[in-house]
């Protein structure tokens, strides 16, 4: 079974607080776009997981979130047959675009499928938080609004269609490092959800694009200057406005005409600023096969 793993954007991402057991509360609106890995699942006779990949310094054991959530369905429903999984990685690794929850999503979709499980998806959601906070919502794809820890979703109408530039400079950043380093008693600007929710009710691009916010923009940005030297980059070349994605350090511009996009597209790629520079849409749910 061959599938598709989406990376996904945060339109607006904001902290409520730190919570007794160390994890943040947030408020996110979450968009997936057309951006992939690549999964193939076959079943094997012999038990046990076995993973390869493109990529030489991604683990291919537990640590791998496309191993925790095989393994997580083969315990609970006693699969003694195995699985190999061959995992193309184009998404960004560690750039706060949820590729390896999406690819345990993905797994979770598959293993559901291949062994006749008979999960809805939104049973997989309710097994999947256990992995991952993002791996829920990487299940239900789309737009949405994330509460609590990332798991409390509601799905929402959809973004308007507009072109998404991606630019991911050649730095990684640690997400727990952003969320230690993050005063969340201390935030001075809050991003309006509120907002952004309103312009996504009215299908307006410019009042959600107008409204964005990520409050770990104010840690990770002083750490890694040139994430805002490519937000300014999109937008001089005519972004509607440009954000960090989650904890960065991947920033994303939106554009409401593909002209403008592809320009700025390859602008950026001529600026040497990002390593990944990559042009795409955002995905809205309706019908398209993983």
């Amino acid at each position: 079974m061959r599938l598709r793993a989406l990376a996904k954007i945060n339109l607006g991402l904001d902290v409520i607080r730190k919570r007794e057991d160390g994890y943040h509360e947030v408020r996110m609106i979450m968009q997936t776009i057309n951006m992939y890995d690549q999964l193939e699942i076959d079943i094997k006779e012999e038990p046990g997981i076995s993973i390869t990949t493109n990529l030489p310094f991604i683990p291919t054991n537990e640590n791998n979130l496309v191993y925790k959530a095989a393994k997580l369905l083969m315990d609970e429903f006693h699969i003694e047959k195995g699985i190999t999984v061959e995992l193309q990685k184009f998404i960004p690794v560690a750039a706060g675009m949820a590729g390896g929850s999406s690819d345990a999503a993905a797994t979770m979709i598959g293993m559901n499928r291949l062994f006749g499980l008979g999960l809805t998806v939104r049973q997989l959601m309710e097994r999947s938080v256990s992995i991952g906070a993002d791996v829920p919502y990487c299940l239900l794809r789309g737009t949405a609004l994330a509460e609590g820890i990332g798991e409390k979703l509601r799905p929402l109408p959809p973004c308007p269609n507009c072109y998404v530039l991606i630019g991911k400079p050649s730095i990684s950043v640690s997400t727990k490092f952003v969320y230690e380093k993050l005063d969340a008693g201390n935030i001075e600007e809050h991003p309006d959800i509120d907002r952004i929710l309103e312009g996504l009710q009215w299908h307006n691009l410019n009042k959600i694009s107008e409204n964005m916010g990520n409050v770990l923009e104010s840690v990770t940005i002083p750490a890694y200057p040139i994430i805002e030297e490519i937000k300014n980059h999109m937008k001089e070349h005519g972004a509607v406005n440009a954000m960090m994605s989650g904890s960065g350090p991947t920033v994303f511009g939106l554009f409401d005409d593909k002209m403008v996009a592809e320009r700025a597209c390859e602008a950026l790629r001529e600026s040497h600023l990002a390593r990944t520079v990559f042009l795409t849409t955002v995905f809205n749910n309706g019908g398209t096969r993983r």
